[in-house]
């Protein structure tokens, strides 16, 4: 069972919500617009699709679904009232683990002004303060620049490569694996993201 969702983390003009049915339109014109964007980094299936592709509103109620067994986190990314992207805490692990996998995409207009890490940060300190999680993971393509910008600000710790991690457009690629333990941050992220744009 999920603790503390459905749950809203704000940090100034960034609001990480739970992804809704009504978010439809907003959330394919955003993608439509950010097609040749992010294609080139979206997961795929080896497999062949078949039959109907899933509608949005059971794309989402398969996610709230994985939230309230706890396995996910599905976030909406609002960034001064406007969704402009997704992040997806994935992966979610007790036992002797305890460790969680993020994931994430941002509209190329907002790109590079914070939203981003600042999400991330919201994320990582949801799953070590509330949830209890010991560690959180990034895996990132290695020719993705804006994303490994993203965990170069924050200070994910380069753990190396995966080679043929994941299935995209086709094919097995490779992906470079960042990872961060609760000990890493005692301040909490998103406190020390606020204080390394302070001093950019």
């Amino acid at each position: 069972m999920a603790v503390g969702w459905p749950v809203e983390l704000v940090d100034g003009d960034v609001r990480l919500r739970p992804l809704r049915r009504r978010d439809a339109d907003a959330w394919m014109a955003l993608r439509g617009r950010n097609l040749a964007w992010l294609e080139r980094w979206d997961a795929t299936s080896p497999e062949p699709v078949r039959g109907p592709r899933p509608t949005f509103g059971q794309f989402v109620r398969a996610l709230s679904a994985q939230a309230r067994e706890g396995s996910a986190l599905p976030f909406a990314i609002q960034w001064q009232d406007a969704l402009v992207g997704q992040l997806t805490v994935s992966s979610i692990q007790y036992g002797s683990l305890r460790s969680a996998a993020i994931g994430y995409w941002v509209s190329q207009h907002v790109a590079g002004q914070g939203i981003t890490p600042t999400a991330v940060a919201l994320a990582t300190d949801h799953c070590f303060n509330v949830l209890g999680l010991h560690r959180v993971e990034v895996n990132i393509r290695p020719e993705n620049g804006p994303s490994l910008r993203v965990v170069e600000k924050l200070g994910f710790r380069d753990e190396g490569l995966r080679e043929r991690y994941l299935h995209i457009q086709g094919r097995w690629c490779d992906h470079r694996t960042f990872a961060l333990t609760v000990e890493d941050v005692p301040e909490g992220l998103v406190e020390r993201w606020q204080r390394r744009r302070m001093r950019l």
